[in-house]
């Protein structure tokens, strides 16, 4: 029993003791704009994490893109367009407003809206029926052999 404590002891420390990136910056500014960055990329892996917080592969070679971007000197705005272009607006956490996401935000209740209405409109309707309720004489006759031919 205590052996195998020991083992499961070892084997959790060791997956503690994962590989930690660590970044090394030329001015405060530099890791200030990559701190931001990552928390404002989404992994398109896991797609409801952030970079800084992913494990996926691809995060952590997003990760090194965007350490390798900031450091040439390349800005914010030049990094965020170089994800946008391989991974679409899906890339960041606030995609900007356009048609595409103006329909999905507005179609739904579009749609219940004027399906609103047209049930109201038919509600409304006033239907006039004149005597639906009797039968002509020859449907009476057509019941009456239908009947008569069930009971056979």
């Amino acid at each position: 029993m205590k052996k195998l404590f020991v083992l499961m002891t070892l084997m959790l420390s060791f997956s503690a003791a994962a590989v930690i990136d660590v970044y090394d910056f030329e001015t405060e500014e530099q890791e200030v704009l990559f701190r931001t960055l990552t928390a404002e990329l989404r992994c398109p892996k896991c797609q409801n994490n952030n970079l800084a917080d992913s494990n996926a592969s691809i995060a952590k070679d997003m990760r090194q893109k965007t350490y390798n971007m900031v450091i040439e000197g390349q800005n914010e705005d030049q990094i965020v367009t170089y994800w946008i272009d391989r991974f679409g607006n899906f890339v960041l956490y606030k995609p900007p407003v356009t048609l595409g996401t103006a329909i999905l935000w507005v179609g739904p209740g579009l749609f219940v809206l004027f399906g609103g209405l047209i049930i109201v409109r038919n509600s409304r309707r006033k239907v006039s029926v004149e005597n639906d309720d009797e039968l002509t004489g020859a449907e009476k006759d057509r019941l009456a052999k239908i009947l008569k031919d069930s009971e056979k």
